[in-house]
């Protein structure tokens, strides 16, 4: 696509996306105990490890109980980099639940390991899409940003985590270096 003879490319989508997250509201079909614990998180001080453990339980949770334990095998092949068989799980999660939030951000962590950025970024898209809250797509995608030289992308995708999730200490950290180097970001 192009626009006055400029592409528009996956990193210019996604910063679109980003800057209008906020507008987005979560998915349905994601558990409404989400909310309170979201909710939770920002003031949790020494709880906040147990509260991120609940969010990811419920992240990878399905009510199919089937589907749930082909995420627990999604889980353990990307531990163990047995990463085709992995990703034909994941494939066959997406065409089953394509509203699967962490289905599409386990498969963007695979396209990452694997170094295909740009099929990472736009699964990243679509798990923000049924998820805007996904701290965990958040950094993957500043991470993704960062190794295409793209510093302000990454730096507004890290401060999104942040704010959802104030406790991620690494990317705190990496916003910190990014702010000594480009200066504020616009959002």
């Amino acid at each position: 696509m192009s626009v006055g003879g400029d592409k528009i490319g996956p990193f210019d989508r996604i910063l679109d996306l980003l800057l209008h997250l906020d507008e987005i509201r979560p998915a349905p079909s994601l558990p409404r105990q989400l909310d309170d614990l979201f909710a939770e998180l920002p003031d949790a001080g020494d709880r906040h490890e147990a509260l991120e453990g609940m969010i990811w339980a419920h992240w990878c949770s399905h009510p199919d109980e089937a589907a749930a334990r082909k995420m627990e095998r999604v889980i353990g092949g990307l531990a163990r980099q047995r990463y085709h068989p992995t990703e034909r799980l994941l494939d066959g999660l997406l065409r089953a639940d394509p509203d699967w939030a962490e289905a599409w951000n386990k498969r963007a962590t695979l396209h990452f390991l694997l170094d295909r950025d740009l099929e990472s970024v736009a699964d990243i898209e679509t798990t923000l899409r049924l998820e805007p809250r996904h701290f965990g797509a958040l950094s993957g995608l500043g991470q993704i940003c960062l190794r295409h030289h793209e510093p302000v992308t990454a730096r507004i995708a890290f401060e999104r985590a942040l704010a959802v999730n104030p406790h991620l200490a690494g990317v705190r950290d990496v916003v910190g270096r990014l702010a000594q180097t480009a200066g504020p970001t616009v959002n």
